[in-house]
């Protein structure tokens, strides 16, 4: 999908202003034609920190207010389920979306702990009991 406002931003600024508040968001609306009914989601959405979901979804919002409610039955069931999600600020996609645009962390792997298992090899073993190799009763 296409992210909608993210055009010129380095990946470290939008990082940054991730943990300042920005959002990623996708819209949902509702288009009916009689006995059709599409329900359909709206590209990816960045919302910076300090602006309004709400304000950047009323024109699907308004979309599915006209066009969403004529199909018989679903008109008015996706129609409304859109209108819930976009008065809420839209579907917040935010974690998935930057875990797929952002550079990854290098994971490095913690020290053993002492008494940790594995031991180091040659250390003495206080092994549980196998009890796969006793003698059934």
């Amino acid at each position: 999908m296409k992210v909608i406002g993210i055009e010129g931003l380095q990946p470290e600024q939008v990082a940054q202003e991730l943990q300042q508040g920005a959002k990623f968001v996708i819209y949902q609306y509702c288009i009916s034609i009689v006995v059709m009914t599409f329900k359909r989601g709206s590209d990816i959405y960045y919302i910076r920190p300090g602006e309004s979901r709400h304000v950047k979804g009323i024109g699907f919002t308004l979309l599915s207010l006209v066009a969403g409610w004529w199909g018989f039955p679903w008109g008015p069931i996706y129609t409304i389920t859109s209108l819930v999600t976009n008065l809420g600020g839209g579907k917040d996609v935010t974690a998935e979306v930057a875990a797929s645009i952002l550079p990854r962390q290098p994971m490095y792997a913690a020290a053993p702990q002492p008494g940790s298992w594995p031991p180091p090899p040659g250390a003495p073993v206080d092994a549980p009991p196998n009890y796969y190799s006793q003698p059934p009763r």
